[in-house]
């Protein structure tokens, strides 16, 4: 019994030690890299809660990480919610937008903060287009089923929600997610946008391979129309909840590369 529980704990042991290696692999941010802010901003349906994992990620190699949470209410109320953080940020930031919120990146973008863009499963639109307007021609699966009530505030199917929204995600998870939904303004995906950050700021792209709610095609056409650098990742719709670290490596590429030397003094 003795040996049995000795063994136990050198396991345990090991692992532990391995879960810290693991977690100290993630490469700090150098001393003199100039782009040290991120800021996140959810999609429709959601809210910020979940960039939990890539803010852990972040916040451990050095960056100051930031989350918006949009209210869903009108097209205008996000991008001043997310205008609203980035005002606050003290120096040249990163900002990333996941699914619906590649469009309010891509509107609130132009700011003199942002350095660089990330589309994370995301909508980018030009000048005049809408959001609903970039379904015109490769739409949403069919496990995407959006319900709107009589409000003009939309829901994700519940029966659906996993197939659609969350596919690799444990049933009780996305039962979570299902239940904790944040319905949209439908109005939100008629509005044309005015500015198109993408034009003016290099951008990356992550295309999850296994998407459901936008199909990976658009999600390519997408990022090739901006001339972003493209990473696909085999994930659902939300690869920020599955694959946190691969995100967070997108994002600290992108923060590297848009960098330059800090100054210093003599």
């Amino acid at each position: 019994m003795a040996s049995k529980i000795r063994h136990a704990l050198i396991l345990a042991a090991a692992t532990a030690l391995s879960a810290c290696a693991t977690a100290g692999s993630r490469p700090a941010i150098p001393d003199d890299q100039t782009v040290r802010h991120v800021v996140l901003v959810h999609g429709a349906f959601a809210d910020g809660s979940g960039w939990r994992g890539v803010y852990d990620d972040l916040t451990a190699r050095g960056y100051r990480v930031t989350i918006v949470q949009n209210p869903l209410t009108s097209f205008d109320d996000d991008v001043k919610a997310t205008r609203r953080v980035l005002a606050r940020q003290p120096g040249p930031s990163i900002l990333v937008g996941h699914s619906y919120g590649g469009s309010v990146i891509t509107e609130a973008g132009v700011d003199a903060k942002v350095a660089g863009l990330v589309y994370v499963s995301a909508l980018a639109p030009d000048i005049g287009e809408s959001t609903g307007q970039q379904f015109a021609k490769i739409p949403a699966p069919p496990e995407f089923v959006i319900e709107p009530g009589p409000d003009g505030f939309g829901f994700v199917n519940p029966e659906k929600f996993r197939a659609g929204f969350a596919g690799d995600v444990s049933e009780t998870d996305a039962a979570f997610l299902r239940d904790s939904q944040v319905p949209i303004n439908m109005s939100i995906f008629a509005t044309p946008l005015t500015q198109a950050a993408w034009r003016t700021r290099p951008s990356w792209a992550v295309v999850a391979t296994q998407d459901r709610a936008i199909d990976p095609r658009l999600l390519r056409q997408q990022a090739e129309r901006i001339h972003a650098q493209i990473v696909e990742v085999e994930a659902s719709h939300v690869p920020f909840v599955t694959r946190p670290h691969e995100i967070a490596d997108v994002i600290d590429q992108a923060a590297r590369s848009v960098s330059q030397p800090a100054k210093r003094s003599n």
